[in-house]
């Protein structure tokens, strides 16, 4: 089980069976779309950059932007904003471009729905 979800976050890594756009972001790119969080049930775990996730760190999940992506996320129901870093893959629920951490849903203001529409854009790409 562990093999098969190595190479399957490797092909989520490469775009593989991904729209064409979602491998295209770049420094500058604004997506609007769902987000949703995950904090509690995956505290500990090894994220897709081999950290351990941490349910209180500014952190993300997104399907193609490389490790240590930054990305300004703006909940379009309340209005706040929050910075957080991608450390692993997801989310991998249909219609959903983005799962921050319990942290930063928080601090969004959408902790009690479980998901929002946001307005992810992208702040920094390690080695742009």
């Amino acid at each position: 089980m562990q093999r098969f979800s190595r190479f399957y976050i490797l092909l989520l890594t490469l775009g593989f069976g991904l729209p064409s756009c979602a491998s295209s972001l770049h420094t500058g790119s604004v997506a609007k779309g769902k987000a949703s969080w995950y904090g509690e049930s995956h505290q500990g775990n090894r994220t897709a950059s081999g950290e351990k996730f941490d349910l209180h760190q500014l952190t993300a999940a997104h399907r193609t932007l490389p490790m240590g992506s930054m990305v300004k996320v703006t909940s379009l129901s309340t209005g706040k904003t929050v910075t957080v870093r991608i450390n692993d893959r997801g989310p991998f629920t249909k219609g959903r471009i983005l799962d921050v951490s319990q942290a930063a849903a928080q601090q969004l203001g959408f902790i009690q729905k479980g998901t929002d529409t946001i307005k992810m854009e992208v702040v920094s790409i390690p080695g742009q």
